[in-house]
């Protein structure tokens, strides 16, 4: 474990009583404090595994994730009676997932933790603690393919204009035209603005760390233009929170819905991120070529894209309708 610098009494000693208490309060210290507190088996090699990939710059939601997938898997494989991790078996995993799912966890929840799960197994195969066959029949969980749920054109219009308030609009806006994630908007900085060019630079996209450029429609921009006017300049964040933060997620959250309410949608299901699909049924609808949308949206994976055209293709509307027209003025002949 990553020992904190023991303080020294001098003139300074306040200084590094500081200095010491920001290295304990690292992410990768507070994960390896709470390592070290667990009965599993083996738990030094978790402890190598968690140091290698805070070495790899994973994100700390990253981290965070892999520790709880592999920690409630070590736990359960010790509840096996089971103490060395070269034992492990495929049936184990098997077990381990079961007993996941059995608890109540999504499928998609338990597709997440799986696959942290092989990236562990992974790096002990690479560290010749257990053999590579582990890997060789690999366990798959099928996981719904749901469409995007996007805002229907005449509720955006009626969202838009319940929105009184300048910070409120400037969020929903730049949501609704860039096709950004939470997370990446909430942690704009006012100098990733490019007002005079009408860009917004994204350097490390939220989920795959792939940076973009999106762009400012006309009413996204006036929105942004009013709120730059009137939010308060001691804080570098576009949407600022508390204590020089920026602005929560669940803060967020919670404008949507006021707004949602306020124009009477609260009961169509709509979350936060349906804005993003909004965003990208919308330009697809008006023609956008799909390799464009997936640049914006900052998908490495154009298949991720796609699923957008399952909700927008006009096309297939169209042929379908003449085809149904054929076959309802009878124009359909012979046999089957």
């Amino acid at each position: 474990m990553i020992q904190a610098r023991p303080i020294i009494s001098s003139p300074h000693s306040s200084e590094i009583e500081v200095n010491s208490q920001n290295v304990v309060d690292s992410p990768i210290d507070r994960i390896l404090q709470k390592i070290s507190k667990m009965e599993l088996p083996e738990r030094e090699h978790f402890e190598s595994y968690m140091r290698h990939k805070w070495r790899m710059n994973h994100k700390p939601s990253t981290i965070v994730n892999s520790f709880h997938a592999v920690s409630s898997f070590l736990t359960f494989y010790s509840g096996l009676g089971k103490s060395q991790l070269r034992d492990i078996m495929h049936d184990d995993i098997e077990a381990f997932i079961e007993h996941e799912q059995d608890r109540g966890l999504k499928v998609t929840t338990a597709r997440t933790r799986l696959n942290s799960l092989w990236a562990f197994l992974r790096f002990l195969i690479e560290q010749d603690i257990i053999n590579e066959h582990i890997l060789k029949r690999k366990i798959k969980l099928k996981v719904p393919d749901f469409l995007p749920r996007a805002i229907a054109p005449g509720d955006v219009r009626k969202l838009l204009g319940a929105i009184k308030e300048t910070r409120a609009r400037a969020l929903i806006l730049v949501l609704l035209r860039t096709g950004m994630r939470i997370g990446e908007v909430l942690r704009l900085k006012v100098r990733d603005l490019d007002i005079k060019e009408r860009k917004i630079h994204i350097y490390e996209g939220e989920k795959n760390c792939l940076g973009r450029v999106v762009y400012l429609s006309d009413d996204a921009l006036m929105a942004l233009k009013l709120w730059l006017r009137k939010r308060k300049p001691q804080t570098e964040y576009l949407f600022p929170g508390l204590q020089h933060k920026h602005l929560g997620y669940t803060q967020a959250r919670n404008i949507f819905v006021k707004y949602i309410c306020a124009a009477g949608l609260q009961d169509k299901g709509y979350m936060i991120h349906s804005i993003r699909h909004t965003f990208a049924s919308e330009l697809l609808n008006a023609g956008m070529r799909l390799e464009c949308l997936q640049l914006l949206l900052g998908h490495r994976d154009i298949e991720m894209t796609r699923r957008y055209a399952r909700l927008t293709d006009k096309s297939r509307e169209e042929e379908y309708f003449r085809a149904m027209a054929v076959i309802e003025q009878g124009g359909i002949h012979g046999a089957y």
